[in-house]
């Protein structure tokens, strides 16, 4: 292994604990509740006998991680690839720990994953694996214990065979055990647009703040995935001008402005933007350097780093990705003074509008997508602006801000509850 991947994988961890002691330090958290926030509650790994097509079986490793369980029940993704280890899960579980808590839900942060290739699998092989890790996992996710939700590499279709797997095990039909399910299985309307418009509520609420006018702002999105393509669609609509978007194939950049909807037809025919034609092509690296007003990081990981941090020309950069941001990048931007809205507040859509789909199910009555959009940005919004007012009170960056919120609501909870 590289020394280069290997620091990678230390990264999430690392960047996110180096945060938490900044937060920790300034509201002078209590020793007893830092030492128990920096363990994860209960972790399970679990070995998956799968019968392949070739009629061999194949063992797979898989992962449960409940951070914290303080505001209610577990929350978090799961995903499938080759880079699942421990050390991962735990840290995206301890992320979605801070991201429920400052967006108000009243859930606590989990995370789990698969060690496997799914590109190289059959949906045959794939379905015994999902139904064995379902199974495998049937005492401990549960309604009220840890509520799982698809990640990379998973979706509804993953999401429908979990419910059914764990119904029949439960003898009882159980929707709210799993968020991200089809409409049909008691998915909610909206939920795929939920993180991309969390992302607009967040550039909408950011930009009033700092007295611009959408129609004087650019924006640039590196990403064109789910999040990527919805955010930079509804940006647009506030009047924004989009001037630059990028997928895996590279960027492209058109200062008069790019028309998202032409991006995104062309994207779903041809499987991606390469060849796109409305704007001319730059790296993925030269398009966080663009001249613009807004830069919406929606790819990978790591993208803004130390080495090209002090490049940067936007004056906000909304995290639609997890992570975009390096922590030893965060005191660069800070000092430029660009408004940075961190991943945990920005991409917290996605997780109100699974909170909405449980309670549909715990109801079980469906409400209408303008009713859930409606309820989301209130929550985005409010959250945002609970943010917004610690990063004055404490004049810090809105990042250390948000993991404020984040800890104080957990540690008076967890206060309130008792510790042994």
């Amino acid at each position: 292994m590289s020394h280069s991947t290997i620091e990678n994988k230390l990264n999430p961890l690392d960047s996110m604990m180096k945060r938490f002691d900044e937060a920790a330090k300034i509201i002078g958290l209590d020793d007893a509740v830092y030492n128990t926030l920096k363990y994860p509650a209960k972790s399970l790994t679990v070995h998956l006998p799968v019968m392949m097509d070739n009629g061999k079986v194949e063992v797979f490793e898989g992962h449960r991680v409940q951070h914290s369980t303080t505001l209610g029940p577990a929350k978090g993704g799961i995903r499938y690839s080759m880079d699942v280890d421990i050390d991962e899960v735990k840290a995206l579980a301890a992320w979605m720990t801070w991201k429920t808590a400052i967006v108000g839900v009243p859930y606590g942060g989990g995370k789990g994953g698969i060690k496997c290739d799914p590109k190289k699998m059959s949906k045959g092989e794939l379905e015994r694996l999902t139904r064995a890790y379902a199974a495998a996992l049937s005492d401990f996710i549960g309604p009220d214990k840890d509520i799982p939700a698809p990640d990379m590499n998973t979706g509804g279709q993953e999401m429908a065979w979990i419910v059914d797997e764990y119904s029949k095990i439960k003898g009882e039909f159980t929707p709210a055990v799993i968020t991200g399910k089809p409409i049909s299985m008691g998915g909610s309307l909206g939920r795929v647009e939920a993180t991309g418009r969390g992302v607009m509520v967040c550039t909408r609420s950011a930009i009033a703040k700092m007295g611009l006018r959408p129609d004087e702002c650019t924006c640039v999105v590196q990403g064109f995935g789910n999040v990527g393509s919805i955010s930079a669609k509804l940006i647009e609509m506030l009047g924004v001008k989009i001037i630059a978007i990028s997928d895996i194939t590279g960027g492209y950049y058109n200062p008069n402005g790019i028309s998202v909807s032409d991006a995104m037809n062309y994207s779903q025919e041809k499987g991606n933007l390469e060849g796109f034609t409305g704007g001319s092509k730059v790296s993925n690296s030269e398009l966080l350097e663009l001249d613009c007003t807004i830069l919406v990081p929606a790819a990978m990981e790591d993208q803004i780093t130390d080495k090209n941090a002090a490049n940067i020309k936007a004056k906000l950069i909304v995290e639609g990705a997890n992570g975009p941001t390096s922590a030893n990048a965060d005191k660069i931007l800070n000092d430029k003074g660009i408004i940075v809205v961190p991943d945990i507040l920005a991409n917290a859509g996605g997780v109100t509008v699974s909170y909405f789909e449980w309670v549909q199910n715990k109801m079980g009555y469906y409400w209408t997508e303008e009713r859930v959009n409606r309820r989301a940005d209130r929550l985005m919004k409010s959250a945002f602006d609970t943010v917004f007012e610690n990063s004055n009170k404490f004049n810090v960056s809105m990042r250390t801000a948000a993991y404020i919120v984040a800890i104080e609501k957990v540690a008076t909870t967890q206060r309130l509850r008792g510790t042994y």
